[in-house]
C-alpha cells in the first residue's frame, strides 16, 4: 500500500495555495470594471451519462470473469436458471420450467447510476437490477420486460419486509429493439429516474419516489444493501447480458456552477486545472447532488471528478447542493457552504431547507466524498451562498440568494466563517441568483442572475448598481428561462484571455414530468476588455 509522505502532502498542498496567489496577483496588476468586459462565447456541451467520464464503484465484466460462482455468486439455489460464460457475454437460459435468479455485483451507493447492458433476448421473461437487504427483505428493482424477444416495458417494484408495496410499470419507445440495451436507474437516495440507453442516446422511461416506505440515505442502510443483477425467465427464455456497471456519474444535465477557492475568492489553480462545484441534476427536489468538476481554462476539457454529501451526525448522508467551497490557508482544512435542499426528502420529519457550514480535513475535490454540515443561524430557506474572507476589513462576507416572495441578493457579515452573521446590505430589489463575489483587478463585485435576461453587477460590499455583463450568444433565448449563474473567473498571463466565464443554460431533459429541474449544457466564455 502506498502511503504519501507529511513533506510530500504539504508540498502539494503549498503548490495549491501558491497556484492560487499567483492567479490573485496576476489578475491584480489591472483595474478594469465587469460592465467593461466583453464575454464571447467559446464552446458548449451537455454530459449525458457520458461514459468517458464515469468514476467505477463496481462491475460484472463476463469478458473478465474466470470463477463466476466466486466472483458474482448466485444469491439463491435451485433457481431454475443456467447461467453460463460464453464469448465475453454472461447468458441465462430457462430449460423445461420458469425460473428466477439474482447474481451479486457489488455493494450499493444511493447516489450512484446503475447500468446492465442486454445484448439480445429470446422468448419471455425480464433481466434488471436489485438493491436488496437480505436481512430485511427490503429491495427496490428495475427490470426491463420483453415478449418473443423484443422489449415490451420497463417494471419497478418496491418490495418491504419481503411484501411488494410499490409496482410501477411504463411502456418502452415505440421502436425500440432489445440488441445492445441498456438498461440505467439514476438513484438520488428518495427517489429514481429510470433510462433506456441505445446507440448513445439515453430515452426517459419512467421516475418515481420511495422515502415513504425507507430512507436510502441512512448510514447502516446502505451498509447493509447489495447490488445485484436478475432475471425470470419464462420456460424456453434464454437472455445474454453484456455486463453491469455502478458508477458515479454527471447525470443528464450541469448547473450551478461556482469556482473552488482559497479563504478570499481566489480560483484554485492547481496543476493547470480550474475546480469548480456544480449540480448533478437528476429531477426536481430533492434530486440532485453535489458535483465536482475540473477545466484547463485554456481549452474546454471539463472533467467530471467526484461527488460530495454531507453529514448532520444524525446518521444519515444528505445531497445538499449549490455549494461554495474554498480551502482554508491557515488551518489547511477544506471548508465552505451549501444549501440545504436534502431537507425537501425528509417525508414527513418537517425539516426546513437552511445554509450550512461544511468542513473536511480530506480534500474533497475527487471521489465519493462526505463533507460535516451544520447550520450557520440564518433563518429563512435562502439559496447559492458564496463567501470571502476580506482581510481589509477583518470580516467574512457571504452573499447569498434570500428567500421571499422571490429570491433576491443580501449581503451579510461575520467575524466567524461558519456563524454569526448579520445583514450589511441588501437585499436588492430584482429576482437573483448564483451570486458570486469576484475581484476585478484589486477591486471587488458582487454578481448575480436574474429571471429578467440579465447578468447583474453590483458593487461590493454594499450592493449598489454598478452595470451589466456584456455576453455575446448568452445561454437563453425567447423559449428557455434566463436564471443562470455568471461564474467569471480571472486568469493569469498565459492563457488566451484575460478571463472566462462558465456558465449553464436550463434546459429540461426531454419527458421528465413537473416539476423538474433538470437543466443543463454548459458555456465557455471568453471575455477582453473593451476599453485599451
Amino acid at each position: 500500500m502506498h502511503t504519501e509522505s507529511p513533506v510530500k502532502h504539504h508540498l502539494a498542498l503549498a503548490v495549491i495555495l501558491a497556484s492560487a496567489s499567483v492567479t490573485t496577483t496576476l489578475c491584480a496588476a489591472e483595474d478594469v470594471r465587469p460592465d467593461e468586459i466583453q464575454f464571447r462565447r467559446q464552446a458548449v456541451v451537455r454530459m449525458v451519462f457520458d461514459s468517458d467520464q464515469n468514476i467505477p464503484l463496481a462491475s460484472l465484466r463476463p469478458a473478465k470473469v474466470f470463477d463466476l460462482d466466486l466472483m458474482h455468486p448466485e444469491m439463491r439455489t435451485n433457481s431454475g436458471v443456467k447461467w453460463d460464460l460464453k464469448k465475453g457475454s454472461l447468458q441465462a437460459s430457462a430449460a423445461a420450467a420458469d425460473g428466477s435468479s439474482l447474481r451479486w455485483v457489488g455493494g450499493f451507493n444511493p447516489f450512484a447510476t446503475y447500468d446492465l447492458v442486454i445484448a439480445d433476448a429470446t422468448g419471455g421473461g425480464s433481466a434488471g437490477i436489485t438493491f436488496s437487504n437480505k436481512a430485511t427483505g427490503d429491495s427496490l428493482s428495475a427490470a426491463l420486460l420483453f415478449s418473443d424477444g423484443q422489449p415490451a416495458a420497463v417494471h419497478w417494484t418496491v418490495i418491504t419486509g419481503g411484501k411488494p408495496v410499490t409496482t410501477e410499470k411504463w411502456p418502452v419507445p415505440a421502436g425500440t429493439v432489445l440488441k445492445d440495451l441498456t438498461l440505467r436507474a439514476q438513484m438520488s437516495a428518495v427517489g429514481v429516474n429510470l433510462f433506456l440507453e441505445s446507440a448513445g442516446r439515453s430515452d426517459l422511461i419512467g421516475c418515481t419516489d420511495f422515502a415513504k416506505h425507507f430512507d436510502l440515505r441512512e448510514r447502516k442502510r446502505i451498509q447493509s444493501m447489495d447490488f445485484l443483477v436478475g432475471v425470470d425467465l419464462k420456460a424456453g427464455a434464454h437472455v445474454t447480458l453484456a455486463g453491469a456497471t455502478s458508477s458515479l456519474t454527471p447525470g443528464s444535465g450541469q448547473a450551478d456552477i461556482r469556482a473552488i477557492t482559497d479563504e478570499e475568492g481566489a480560483p484554485l489553480l492547481d496543476d493547470g486545472r480550474l475546480w469548480f462545484t456544480m449540480t448533478v441534476r437528476g429531477r426536481a427536489l430533492p434530486h440532485p447532488l453535489q458535483g465536482v468538476f475540473s477545466l484547463n481554462p485554456s481549452v474546454f476539457d471539463l472533467r467530471f471528478e467526484g461527488i460530495i454529501v454531507f453529514d448532520m451526525d444524525d446518521g444519515l448522508l444528505r445531497n445538499d447542493l449549490a455549494s461554495h467551497l474554498f480551502r482554508d490557508s491557515k488551518s489547511g482544512e477544506w471548508r465552505g457552504w451549501t444549501t440545504g435542499f436534502s431537507a425537501l426528502g425528509d417525508t414527513g420529519k418537517g425539516e426546513e431547507k437552511m445554509i450550512l457550514a461544511i468542513h473536511s480535513v480530506r480534500n474533497p475535490r475527487r471521489g465519493f466524498s462526505v463533507m460535516k454540515a451544520r447550520p450557520i443561524g440564518l433563518t429563512g430557506a435562502h439559496e447559492d451562498p458564496h463567501g470571502i474572507y476580506d482581510k481589509d476589513a477583518g470580516k467574512w462576507r457571504l452573499l447569498l440568494c434570500e428567500h421571499g416572495k422571490k429570491f433576491r441578493a443580501g449581503m451579510w457579515q461575520s467575524d466567524q466563517w461558519d456563524r454569526g452573521y448579520t445583514r450589511l446590505a441588501g437585499p436588492v430589489e430584482m429576482d437573483s441568483t448564483g451570486t458570486m463575489i469576484q475581484k476585478f483587478g484589486n477591486k471587488r463585485y458582487a454578481l448575480f442572475g436574474s429571471a429578467d435576461r440579465k447578468i447583474y453587477i453590483r458593487t461590493y460590499p454594499d450592493l449598489e448598481p454598478a452595470g451589466e455583463l456584456k455576453v455575446d450568444l448568452p445561454p437563453w433565448n425567447d423559449q428557455n428561462g434566463t436564471r443562470i449563474w455568471p461564474n467569471v473567473i480571472p486568469l493569469p498571463e498565459g492563457y488566451p484571455a484575460p478571463y472566462i466565464a462558465l456558465m449553464m443554460d436550463r434546459v429540461n431533459f426531454p419527458g421528465m414530468p413537473k416539476p423538474n429541474w433538470t437543466y443543463g449544457a454548459l458555456y465557455l466564455y471568453h471575455g477582453f476588455p473593451t476599453k485599451p
